[in-house]
């Protein structure tokens, strides 16, 4: 798993864990990552890597590291993302759009190309899409448009894998309290958003489904009205 130090991710993480699975985690700064924490509670291998997901070379190198130590795996989850202080398209500075195109869309690609090859079948690829996937918002046109760049990606992806029996699941997170509303929305109400934990078990029910079922999308929002 992608971006696995924080957040959603580090939910994840911590779920697959309870449920049994070893894991294989990785994120630009691993220091945040509880390796022998994750290990020792849940009797599970951990392997964390640094890796980032914009560079080619540092997602090779991390699923090297990933076959040699496991030779194969089941689920692929693509979390890693970022976002940008909000602007509107005419003051957003490209090198913001960059960041965030490469990390949430180029990054997805890179980290599934590179995790196919050594694949179960049966397993699965998740892609952490956000509501931003189908829904646009004043002064975030990079992060829309790498989320919607996913969505697409996500799809195309599903078709090109039921010949494989590898599912393909969209996440779809509503407002989540996480640290990525620093960056857009330091004031936003984080007392009516969802935990992190909350979707991290949505998900891990989902994969959990027997092999020839599937959720093509997981969306978990706020009760309404909460944001």
């Amino acid at each position: 798993m992608t971006g696995a130090s924080r957040g959603i991710g580090l939910a994840i993480a911590q779920a697959l864990a309870e449920s049994g699975c070893n894991l294989a985690l990785c994120a630009r700064d691993t220091k945040f990552i509880p390796e022998t924490e994750l290990a020792d509670q849940h009797g599970v291998k951990v392997l964390v890597h640094e890796c980032d997901v914009r560079r080619e070379d540092s997602v090779t190198d991390f699923f090297r590291s990933v076959q040699a130590r496991y030779s194969t795996f089941d689920f692929l989850i693509n979390n890693a993302g970022t976002a940008h202080p909000s602007a509107n398209i005419e003051e957003l500075a490209a090198a913001d759009w960059r960041d965030v195109i490469e990390t949430n869309l180029t990054g997805t690609f890179l980290c599934t190309q590179a995790a196919l090859p050594i694949m179960n079948r049966g397993g699965a690829v998740v892609n952490n899409l956000s509501v931003a996937s189908k829904r646009a918002f004043t002064g975030q046109a990079g992060y829309v448009a790498s989320k919607y760049g996913a969505r697409g990606l996500t799809e195309a992806l599903r078709e090109e894998l039921r010949p494989r029996g590898i599912r393909v699941i969209g996440l779809v997170a509503g407002a989540t309290d996480t640290d990525i509303w620093n960056i857009f929305w330091p004031g936003a109400p984080r007392d009516n958003m969802m935990s992190a934990e909350t979707v991290a078990r949505a998900l891990v029910n989902a994969l959990a489904l027997p092999e020839k079922a599937t959720m093509e999308e997981v969306v978990i929002a706020p009760t309404a009205g909460a944001l």
